[in-house]
């Protein structure tokens, strides 16, 4: 019988809701039970060693788990951290205490992703800096990938933003990595997988006919294209019109409320207001980038 190889992962929560982990629990096919139970891929499993959210065990027994898993593989585990990390001040965000020092959760993160296999920044919180980064961002919120890049670390990061991320788009990217390996999954300049955020929601939205006869909703609740009632998908990457969400059962234009482009960077700020049309100035300016990314 050929041996399992367990690949241990570690989830870190910043300043975040927790629909990230919420979501995940969500997962359908595979269930989250398969996925922490079983072999996600064919000989390889994920060993759940630390979430917050779920685990029952609490204090330095835990928090000697994360330091045992970065001191005993090193390169051999993946670390996830769901929620923006923040940097102006400790308090703002913590992870245990040594002595009667609180850890800031930057010192965390940036002790696990020195010494991971790769960096998963779950959620446009950890990935971006999302809601908390919005301006005038007083607790100085920022992403996994702008931590790293100003501590100088070069482990890879993954990132799969959202508010929330579908647990289809976490599940499916490890199961990629633990399948191929990281040079397998194609990612994007921002490091999100093309697999999931390849097109453009525009693209494939099921009122796209509306747009191009131009029949737009006035009003929500109206038929037509949401366009002009605030719908960010002619600027946002995802496949949420063709995967829906909550088993496949609807997705939010499905549900009648506009995209918000909740997966993109520029998420709050230059996506807001989330119910007015999106200048023509600012969508030239999404578009370019669009081009510039391919």
């Amino acid at each position: 019988m050929a041996e399992i190889v367990e690949i241990p992962v570690v989830w870190l929560q910043g300043a975040g809701c927790t629909g990230c982990a919420v979501s995940l629990l969500n997962s359908f096919s595979p269930s989250i039970h398969t996925v922490l139970l079983r072999q996600l891929t064919p000989g390889k499993h994920v060993n759940l060693r630390f979430l917050a959210t779920v685990m029952a065990g609490q204090g330095q027994q835990v928090l000697d788990v994360l330091a045992d898993t970065a001191r005993t593989r090193p390169g051999g585990y993946v670390l996830v951290v769901e929620g923006s990390v923040q940097l102006t001040h400790p308090m703002f965000a913590t992870l245990g205490e040594e002595g009667e020092r609180e850890v800031p959760i930057y010192e965390k993160a940036t002790e696990l992703a020195r010494s991971a296999m790769a960096v998963v920044g779950l959620g446009t919180c950890a990935a971006f800096g999302g809601i908390p980064s919005g301006a005038p961002n007083p607790t100085g919120a920022v992403g996994m990938a702008e931590l790293l890049a100003r501590e100088g670390i070069e482990t890879p990061v993954i990132n799969i933003p959202g508010c929330p991320p579908h647990p289809d788009w976490l599940v499916g990217s490890l199961a990629a990595v633990m399948r191929y390996g990281l040079e397998a999954v194609e990612v994007d300049e921002i490091g999100r997988p093309t697999m999931y955020y390849g097109k453009l929601v525009h693209e494939t939205c099921p009122r796209r006919a509306d747009f191009d006869a131009g029949k737009f909703a006035k009003a929500f609740g109206e038929p037509g294209c949401l366009y002009e009632l605030g719908c960010k998908g002619p600027v946002t990457y995802a496949d949420c019109p063709t995967r829906m969400w909550n088993s496949g059962t609807n997705w939010c234009v499905g549900a009648g409320s506009p995209c918000h482009g909740c997966v993109e960077p520029d998420f709050p700020d230059r996506l807001s207001p989330l119910y007015k049309k999106i200048d023509q100035e600012r969508l030239e300016i999404f578009r370019l980038a669009g081009e510039a990314a391919k």
